[in-house]
């Protein structure tokens, strides 16, 4: 009885400890692609689940928070936007910010925030990530479709900005701020099973970054400027975001400056940086985290 039940025995799945630390089973994660459309799903469902107006929220959200800059920014400050209406301006730069830092944050609590069902079942941990990434990347769609309406707008009364060919990087502007924030969140999250209060810390770094990443004013502002002997516009620059959100602004809107192709290859190569160093600590992590989170 033992023997026919031994050859009837068919393994889909063997678990067994990686050797290596900086290893990806991609053909893993596609076959659990129906789990990783799932947690999408159950994300988007649960997000607005018991609130009246629901998916308005991702249109709500980013109007108020782009009337509050044009008061408190373009009104009270009187910081220019190169021309551009205040609207678009505002709107490009917090739909582009707001998708960054909602894949940093949804990414970074990965460990904590399935510790239960990681304690249970096996799937490919780096699933939960991805589908933070992905269920953010419909938020930003949806954003970016009250950008599309508010520029359309612009163009029936005579105001709406030139774009040029560099508006055709999109799709890589995304991908890069998709892995920046899916980089450093899961190196967040990987620190942060042990040391709780360093989430803490990654928050309030994260707000202060906003305000180091030419969103509520342009790159033309800090130009020629500079704090105790170093050049301000060059500090900014550093910044992996600044490259990706010009880029975009100059290609969509037409203003502004592109910073250059290296400036954008550098964005792309701190993004394989981060993710690489993303990857080899949550793989050396996540074999032990349940014993600490």
């Amino acid at each position: 009885m033992a023997q026919a039940i031994s050859e009837n025995e068919n393994w889909t799945t063997i678990i067994k400890p990686r050797n290596k630390l900086f290893e990806v089973n991609l053909k893993e994660i596609w076959d659990y692609r129906d789990l990783l459309f799932l947690f999408v799903k159950r994300s988007i469902t649960v997000s607005y689940k018991q609130t009246i107006l629901g998916p308005l929220w991702w249109f709500i959200q980013p109007a108020f928070t782009v009337i509050m800059y044009m008061v408190v920014f373009g009104g009270i400050a009187g910081i220019p936007t190169d021309g551009i209406p205040q609207p678009l301006f505002y709107l490009g730069g917090v739909a582009f910010w707001g998708y960054f830092s909602s894949c940093l944050g949804s990414a970074s609590n990965t460990f904590v925030s399935n510790a239960g069902i990681f304690g249970k079942v096996y799937f490919p941990r780096l699933i939960m990530p991805l589908a933070s990434v992905i269920t953010n990347l419909v938020r930003f769609g949806i954003q970016m479709g009250l950008f599309v309406i508010v520029y359309i707008y612009y163009g029936f009364i005579g105001q709406a900005p030139s774009p040029n060919w560099y508006l055709l990087l999109f799709p890589l502007l995304v991908v890069m701020l998709a892995g920046l924030g899916l980089g450093f969140g899961i190196i967040i999250s990987s620190m942060t099973t042990k040391y709780r209060d360093l989430q803490i810390l990654f928050s309030f770094f994260v707000s202060l970054w906003m305000y180091a990443t030419p969103i509520v004013y342009p790159l033309s502002q800090v130009t020629g400027k500079e704090v105790k002997g170093f050049d301000l516009k060059l500090i900014m620059s550093l910044n992996p975001i600044t490259p990706v959100i010009e880029t975009f602004k100059y290609g969509a809107l037409g203003a502004g400056e592109f910073m250059g192709w290296g400036w954008l290859a550098y964005s792309f190569a701190f993004m394989v940086v981060v993710l690489a160093l993303g990857i080899l600590i949550f793989n050396r992590v996540q074999k032990s985290f349940m014993d600490t989170v």
